[in-house]
């Protein structure tokens, strides 16, 4: 079968980054000839906001969505709930985020972190809108917060480039949460992590490139791009048993379940 022929989405990337944006039109071509047909970008600092809401604009294929990053928190204004809700009206918004925790490398500002997170929990509860979280060395505080969410208000919520234990990943996934599956996954000395995906329901998980960052085989080490999910995608289709086809068709459903504005909007297309 034709890469072509496959219907895959990238359920995060960056495409406003400096090594992406430069070349946009050939790197969404790229992606469609390796049957991605759908990706969100992820706004990680809500001044770039406008620059990357236009990309989703200016291309059908693109979506967006748009938070602080946890790296950013202590460098960036704290958003307000209410600015977050105010973004979500436009209809190419998709989701709200990457938010969460990331103590390897900025441990020094998680009272900020945490709070930046709850604001962002609040806004995808009002909204309706999935959550887009980023994990790193912060399995226990992110388990508590999310779970203390989740006791005031039900949300959705999607494990962005999932790499922590499987304490987490079951925490998530008892929530409803969804685990996305990143390039990292692909590679050969990622056992333990495809072991958990192996353990989630078929229907919680999702594709990413994260690009341009954690390109999988064979292109590890070079420039991500959304062209190369199909690459991830081949890769982990045998831990499920199922065909390559199989899977890119699942884990599709699975993003137009989790993602429904995407999925409204690319129907009445």
């Amino acid at each position: 079968m034709s890469l072509s022929k496959l219907d895959l989405v990238d359920s995060h990337c960056h495409l406003d980054f400096p090594d992406l944006i430069a070349e946009t039109d050939a790197i969404i071509a790229r992606a469609r000839a390796a049957g991605v047909n759908r990706m969100v970008t992820i706004c990680t600092r809500l001044r770039n906001e406008p620059r990357v809401r236009a990309l989703a604009e200016a291309h059908p294929e693109v979506f967006y969505a748009a938070g602080t990053h946890p790296m950013s928190a202590a460098e960036e204004p704290l958003t307000s709930v209410e600015d977050l809700v105010t973004l979500s009206r436009h209809p190419r918004l998709v989701g709200i985020g990457e938010t969460g925790l990331d103590y390897h490398y900025t441990a020094d500002s998680k009272p900020i972190q945490q709070t930046s997170l709850r604001i962002h929990i609040e806004a995808a509860q009002e909204t309706g809108l999935p959550l887009i979280i980023h994990s790193r060395d912060a399995d226990q505080d992110m388990e508590t917060i999310l779970a203390a969410g989740m006791a005031v208000k039900p949300y959705a919520c999607v494990m962005h480039c999932f790499t922590s234990g499987p304490r987490l990943a079951e925490a998530a996934l008892d929530m409803g949460f969804a685990l996305s599956i990143s390039g990292i996954a692909a590679f050969p000395k990622s056992q333990d992590l495809r072991d958990i995906f192996a353990r989630a329901p078929l229907d919680r998980l999702l594709l990413e490139t994260d690009s341009p960052y954690l390109a999988p085989p064979p292109y590890r080490g070079k420039r991500n791009e959304p062209a190369y999910v199909a690459h991830t995608a081949r890769a982990l289709a045998p831990v499920f048993g199922l065909s390559l086809e199989a899977f890119a068709a699942q884990t599709t459903a699975n993003f137009d379940r989790i993602f429904p504005r995407a999925a409204r909007t690319a129907k009445a297309a």
